[in-house]
Parts: C-alpha cells; structure tokens; sequence
C-alpha cells in the first residue's frame, strides 16, 4: 500500500473514530445540569468560532454566490435538526446505541435517491433494509429498563435528516461549494437556530469551570471539525466506499465510550441488533457505487 493511501486510511480511521466521541463530550455536561439545546448551543458556537479561524489563517474566502449562502444555510437547519434529534436521544437511552441508529443514514441516502431521483435499488440494498429493520427491534429494549422508544425513534430521526442532508448538498449546487465555506455557513446556520431556542425555552445554561469549557471546546473541535476535514480529505484519497465503510468505527467508538468511560450496558439481544445493523449498512456500501 502507497504511504499516500495510506494516510487516506489513517485519515478515515481518525475521523470516524473522533465522531464517535461525542457521547464522551456530551454525556459529563448533561450530568451538570446542561441541557441539550445550551449544548448544541455550545457545540455550534465554537465551531463557527474555530472554523472562521481556521479560514483566516488558511486564507479560504468566506465569498459565496447568494444562491450558494441561501442553500447552505437552509441545509444548515437540516444538519441541526439531525443534531437536536440525536442529543436528546441521548437522554432516553445509551448513547452508544444511539449511535448505532444515527448509522443508518446511508440506507436512508440510498432510499431517499431511489424514491426522489429514480436511482435503482438493488436486491442487496433491500435485504440489507430488512436485515437494519430487525437490528432495530432488537435494539428497542435497552439495558437498565429505559423507556427507549422514543429514544430509538429520535436517533433513527437523527439519521433520517442527516440523509436528506447529504442528497440536499449531493443534488445542488453545494455539491462544488468549498468544504471549509459549507461548513462555516451550515454551523452559523445551526449556531442562529440554538441561539433561538435557547432563548424562547429554558434559556441558556451557563458553563462554570474548565472541565465543562474543556468539554464545550472538545465536543466542537474533535466530533465536528476533525473528523469532517479527516473524512473528507480521507474520500479524496481513497474513494468515497472505504471510507464510508472505515465509517462504522463511529458507532463502535460511541459504543466504547458508553461502556467504558460511562459504564453503559448492553444485553444480548442489544448486541444482535448492533452486529445486524452494521452488518446490513457495510453490506449495502460494499456491494453498492
């Protein structure tokens, strides 16, 4: 393997890895007090700010064409949205598992361009659907005797939306826009929406010490900004495939984390349904374009 490929690999296996963490940034401020909204509050917040920087010193242009701004910002809102579902599933049920659910999303991209933009489906990518469905029902009952239904159905809402938010960027003309521009944009958007809801809800909750700043900083920096710039240099090495399949080290990674860090537990049944899901998600990618 050339050491260019296999930085490709390094890359992929880094990135997915670092989007696994957010349970590790996530779940400490929960236990203070935060609420979900004051994190993602937090989360964009420092992703704008970091990612501005990051711009400047590079010298990437913030210019954009006002078709470009309007559409990066509305798939923003699609991105959030996806953000909010997944947060507060983590309050219903493990995060790891949760995590496993967001993983479906590229079975929702593959359904989404068969029923919109006539891409066929093929025989593999419906058995993988039915092997996903039956990993899910096996994931409804979670350890600890949590109420997981809503939960499940908030992570699956998490993957859905993140979905529509790949064909949305795949299927226009954000397609050619900059990674660096359509993330400052999308986050700002997101940033302005927490922004929001955090003042018409509850308000927003306040960090005191730097344990909490340092997970506010860690849970911007190392499940968004590291892994997407990773991730994406990683397609651009060794092709968009394996590193959507090196991809499945995300849930595993949130699995770990929940088990280790934070002593989440998983019966059997839970174990089934995570080999069934991933299974059906890595057999679809591998046997598909």
């Amino acid at each position: 393997m050339g050491s260019s490929r296999f930085k490709g690999y390094l890359m992929a296996v880094v990135g997915s890895m670092s989007y696994g963490l957010n349970p590790l940034f996530a779940l400490p401020l929960y236990a203070v007090g935060v609420t979900p909204m004051s994190v993602l509050f937090y989360r964009y917040g420092f992703t704008v700010v970091m990612m501005a920087a990051m711009m400047v010193i590079l010298r990437q242009s913030f210019h954009t064409t006002r078709r470009e701004l309007v559409l990066a910002l509305a798939m923003g809102l699609l991105f959030a949205l996806s953000s909010i579902c997944l947060f507060l599933s983590f309050t219903f049920m493990d995060a790891g598992i949760a995590s496993v659910l967001l993983f479906t999303y590229p079975m929702f991209v593959a359904l989404l361009s068969w029923l919109f933009f006539h891409e066929r489906l093929t025989p593999v990518a419906f058995i993988s659907f039915l092997i996903a469905f039956a990993g899910i029902c096996c994931l409804h009952n979670t350890a600890g005797g949590k109420q997981s239904l809503v939960g499940v159905l908030l992570a699956i809402g998490s993957g859905l939306t993140y979905a529509v938010y790949i064909v949305g960027v795949n299927r226009s003309a954000l397609r050619t826009m900059h990674t660096f521009s359509l993330t400052f944009y999308a986050s700002l958007s997101g940033f302005v929406l927490f922004s929001m809801c955090c003042a018409l809800g509850k308000g927003l909750t306040p960090l005191h010490g730097a344990m909490e700043w340092g997970n506010a900083v860690g849970l911007a920096f190392f499940p968004t900004i590291v892994s997407l710039l990773l991730v994406t240099r990683a397609i651009h090495i060794i092709g968009s495939t394996p590193a959507a399949i090196i991809g499945a080290l995300e849930p595993i990674t949130a699995l770990a984390v929940s088990m280790l860090v934070f002593g989440g537990t998983i019966t059997w049944l839970n174990g089934v349904g995570i080999v069934m899901v991933l299974l059906a998600v890595c057999l679809m990618m591998w046997k598909g374009r």
